[in-house]
């Protein structure tokens, strides 16, 4: 298990960087599973949607308004380039 979220900030497109509990930090780029989306993904198309991003402090991850969330293990990968998108 990777360190948690503690921080996430919207970057240009559908890009966010994240902070993690061990200080380090990293840009993912979330328009492949945003793009592809017909689900709870599809909203965050939207430049003002995308940017409600928050931590769940208790789940450790980036979550919206709307329900969507990402695994913090997959993204804390793609964020230090230990997996590609996908």
């Amino acid at each position: 298990m990777h360190p948690r979220i503690v921080a996430a900030r919207p970057k240009s497109g559908l890009t966010l960087e994240l902070t993690f509990a061990d200080g380090s930090r990293g840009s993912v780029d979330l328009s492949p599973w945003i793009t592809a989306s017909t689900g709870v993904f599809a909203a965050l198309r939207d430049p003002a949607v995308f940017a409600q991003v928050a931590v769940d402090r208790d789940a450790g991850t980036i979550v919206w308004p709307n329900g969507a969330d990402l695994d913090p293990d997959v993204l804390y990968e793609l964020a230090h380039g230990v997996r590609s998108p996908g």
